[in-house]
């Protein structure tokens, strides 16, 4: 008979080798699950806000800001207003690709990864933070909303920090 047609029978104190206990496979897997579930939910986030800063930013600066200061956001001349569209788009359409990058990580198994994406994406929100509260609150029109949107990066950042205590403490457990 063909060796790779023979299986192994399974006697007590023999494990495969490549095969980890159940315990450390469950553990891996909720730790991977909560890194699906944080990666989607930011995906469908970057992906909602990209797609409505593309489509439709009058209505997001109006309803953000007011109709006066989106006016004055919106620029004054034809060619100011081209150059924030165009503007807009763009931010727009990385929105839309990090929201996408972010479905294609959601399916990476790999805890060392894992943990590696989630400190890059905290590290990158707080900076996010930073820049508002260094330079946006300076801007008038957007002062107003710059606590928010602080407070709101910084959530954004905590469900990363989140994640990377779990999978500390399911690996050190």
């Amino acid at each position: 008979m063909h060796p790779a047609y023979i299986t192994p029978s399974p006697t007590p104190g023999h494990g495969h080798r490549g095969h980890r206990p159940a315990a450390v496979a469950a553990a891996a897997s909720s730790s991977s699950s909560a890194f699906t579930v944080i990666c989607v939910l930011h995906s469908l986030i970057a992906l909602f806000c990209g797609s409505l800063m593309m489509f439709h930013a009058r209505a997001i600066y109006s309803l953000g800001h007011g109709t006066d200061a989106a006016e004055r956001l919106l620029g004054s001349t034809p060619q100011d207003r081209l150059l924030i569209r165009t503007s807009d788009s763009f931010a727009g359409l990385l929105l839309l690709a990090i929201g996408l990058l972010l479905l294609m990580v959601s399916h990476i198994k790999d805890r060392d990864f894992q943990d590696f994406f989630a400190k890059g994406c905290t590290l990158l929100h707080v900076c996010v933070a930073v820049w508002r509260v260094s330079f946006e609150r300076r801007v008038e029109d957007l002062a107003g909303d710059c606590l928010r949107q602080t407070v709101g990066d910084f959530l954004l950042a905590l469900s990363w920090v989140l994640f990377v205590v779990y999978s500390w403490r399911e690996k050190y457990d």
